[in-house]
């Protein structure tokens, strides 16, 4: 790992384009060793990508090593345009070349962007492993198939969430996983966190969670193959994860596999216990194929697929719910989540025509065993919950001087099924929608941006229930350069979302639904300031977000149309610091929510939000370049809270925890090819419940949350060729 890949996720993705094609071979062959991945476009043309805090701060990291040596200097003649030319005496005359940022990410204010060089560098593992040491995004339950994601204290079905562009319908089980998803075939993620842009998609009340997964270009710049397999030892639980991907590219042409199998043990928590219903057993795989035309036209087909399959808690997103005991501790659980996506682009896109296409279809089952009779282990028959979407997109980004500005239309058709024993009910919703996104930049000082879009839904419930709505979202954000390092940014969404689908396994063939649900409805606001300097940024804001009407139905046969108003709001402050081989970078954000303007639990905030209260990570890197080694870990503090806590039910503290994370990787000089990692998670062995879990505010006697795993070492090592 090289310093510059070392640095921390960006605020913005920072991309480039080098025109016209360098006269020196040596630029041409613009070098991956910056952490900066290369492909050639039509043309001649070199464009490629860094992760970095700013377009400034990745060139100067690359130009400094590529150009050492060389006649060639640089200069920045915008803060993000630099110019590379020769000297005056220099033997060989090179035209100027512009390096000019082209952000694949859409510049929101609020935006978080999670590069590929973050996830190899935390060595992700789960959900949990992509967001860490990103405070405005928490992730609670130690189990990956039960782990549910708040951005800013909302709950990720209130919002859009998309894989490789196609919308995701995951809601089928309160006590499994919404988006579970294999860190190993992911590129990188982008959140859009409360103001999300027109073209995020339908639905994003809280804001929008894009994942990309990897394709073949990812690690070949020009024709040929190759592979990698990575294999990942956990010594608590004895778990073993290993990841084989192949890829090739010939003639315009590509093709990726790539597969994770993991297999282990239930592990301990800090306090020595074994954690029921904690072991591994998972299987995931993506596909892709592709065809690039010479003048750039792109066709893809993707699928990607996991699967989770074993014993768990009864309930998944807790040990043990305390009372009667009326069914087992554990039962089979059966997670099946798959997605595919067939979608056209154009990467030499001229003029005003650079038009996105993107058809997809997704579908998520769970099947668990239920019981009855006189004791509780007796098996009754086997249930399936299944939620699935059918969705496209049509869309053009029309390039002007001042502005970008993306228009299209889309739509999706999601159901929700589920299957009982003398039952079966269904849940649909069709939306159509139309939207505009405009993000202008006013010299170099100032962007705006700002989006419409409009929604038709027909919601179909129960026993031919039918009705339909439709509604506006609009959204306007932007940034002022108040002097050379000081920015001020802020941003205001209101969303119109239709009505929901209630999850499968509420649903009951004896609901009314009246007049019908009501459609769903948000407001968000953000704001916030920037300082930037040569190695140091500093930043600190504030953000609300409120939501009407969220409908979260009971089984209840008059609980068809349950809804709640739901609030977050809150505040973050942080800080960066970098040096040539790394960086450190500490965050803290506060995070107050509420149901009905009462604090929130996790019992009611189900599919809505859960008490977060104050966390601060820190995240620490460096790279010894004359040994191949890089070292850094991280910490996350939650912060006790009582406020909450009800004196004579003892329910509402939230205990405080410290987590530690350190590990040191390496690259023999022997055998550049080969990565060496060893990493300790939780240090300090910390007994707790990460922010986020069900039921760890209700205390004992109440419910036995999920405890994350206690020390635990883990040894890795990864083979390219």
């Amino acid at each position: 790992m090289t310093a510059s890949e070392a640095q921390p996720q960006a605020d913005a993705t920072f991309d480039f384009r080098i025109e016209p094609k360098p006269r020196l071979s040596a630029l041409a062959d613009f070098t991956t060793t910056t952490g900066i991945q290369v492909v050639r476009l039509g043309g001649g043309a070199i464009s490629g990508a860094s992760p970095a805090v700013s377009a400034q701060l990745a060139a100067e990291a690359a130009l400094r090593e590529i150009l050492a040596g060389s006649n060639l200097t640089y200069r920045f003649t915008s803060p993000r345009t630099v110019t590379i030319e020769s000297s005056p005496d220099a033997a060989i005359a090179l035209e100027p070349i512009s390096v000019t940022e082209i952000s694949i990410g859409r510049g929101g204010v609020s935006e978080i962007d999670i590069t590929s060089a973050d996830i190899e560098r935390r060595n992700a593992t789960d959900l949990r492993g992509v967001f860490r040491g990103e405070p405005s995004v928490v992730v609670g339950s130690s189990l990956p198939m039960s782990q549910k994601l708040y951005v800013q204290g909302i709950e990720e079905t209130n919002l859009a969430i998309s894989i490789d562009g196609s919308r995701q319908n995951n809601k089928v089980f309160h006590h499994n996983a919404t988006t579970m998803i294999d860190p190993s075939l992911l590129r990188a993620v982008r959140v859009d966190a409360g103001v999300a842009p027109a073209d995020a998609g339908p639905g994003a009340l809280g804001g929008a969670i894009a994942y990309f997964t990897k394709d073949a270009r990812d690690f070949l710049s020009v024709d040929g193959f190759g592979g990698l397999i990575k294999s990942t030892f956990n010594f608590n639980g004895n778990v073993s994860t290993t990841n084989l991907t192949s890829y090739s590219r010939q003639g315009g042409f590509e093709a990726l596999g790539s597969f994770t199998y993991g297999k282990g043990s239930e592990f301990r928590a800090g306090n020595g216990e074994q954690v029921l219903g904690s072991a591994t057993d998972v299987l995931s795989g993506l596909g892709k194929l592709a065809y690039q035309s010479a003048d750039g036209h792109r066709l893809s087909i993707s699928h990607e697929q996991i699967r989770d399959d074993a014993i768990r808690p009864f309930r998944a997103n807790a040990v043990q719910i305390y009372g009667p005991q009326t069914t087992p501790l554990v039962r089979p659980y059966k997670l099946d989540r798959q997605n595919t996506v067939v979608s056209y682009s154009n990467v030499s896109p001229e003029g005003w025509w650079n038009p996105n296409v993107a058809l997809g279809y997704n579908r998520t089952q769970v099947a668990v065993d239920q019981y009855a009779g006189a004791t509780p282990d007796t098996y009754s028959y086997t249930s399936e919950g299944l939620t699935d979407s059918l969705n496209g997109k049509v869309e053009n980004k029309f390039e002007l001087s001042i502005a970008d500005i993306v228009a299209g239309i889309d739509f999706y058709r999601d159901r929700a099924r589920s299957i009982e024993r003398t039952y079966r009910t269904a849940e649909t919703a069709d939306n159509v929608g139309a939207y505009a996104q405009a993000r202008l930049k006013f010299a170099d000082s100032a962007k705006l941006s700002f989006g419409l879009r409009g929604d038709h839904q027909q919601f179909g419930g129960i026993n031919g229930f039918r009705s339909s709505d439709q509604g506006l979202s609009s959204n306007v954000s932007g940034e002022y350069a108040l002097t050379s390092h000081l920015t001020a940014k802020a941003g205001y969404s209101n969303v119109w979302a239709g009505v929901p689908l209630a999850e499968n396994y509420v649903q009951n063939p004896a609901w009314s639904y009246g007049t019908g649900p009501r459609s769903v409805t948000s407001d968000n606001a953000t704001a916030a300031l920037v300082a930037l300097f040569t190695s140091f940024r500093i930043e600190g804001g504030v953000f609300r977000t409120r939501i009407w009407d969220a409908r979260v139905p009971l089984w209840a046969a008059d609980m068809a149309l349950r809804a709640f108003d739901v609030q977050s709001q809150g505040f973050h402050v942080g800080g960066t610091y970098y040096w040539d081989d790394g960086f450190a970078r500490l965050q803290f954000v506060r995070t107050d929510t509420s149901i009905n303007g009462r604090p929130a639990d996790s019992y009611l905030g189900k599919y809505l939000t859960a008490p977060i209260g104050d966390i601060l990570t820190v995240q620490v890197a460096h790279s010894f370049a004359s040994l191949s080694l890089t070292i850094g870990g991280d910490v996350e503090i939650a912060f006790e809270d009582d406020s909450l806590l009800n004196p004579v039910t003892g329910i509402g503290r939230l205990d405080g925890y410290e987590v530690v994370n350190i590990f040191a990787e390496h690259r023999p000089f022997a055998l550049p090819s080969l990565t060496l990692r060893g990493e300790v998670r939780n240090l300090l062995n910390q007994t707790y419940a990460a922010r986020g879990t069900y039921g760890l505010e209700y205390g004992s006697g109440v419910v036995r949350p999920l405890y994350d795993p206690g020390r635990s070492y883990l040894v890795s090592a990864k083979l390219t060729f």
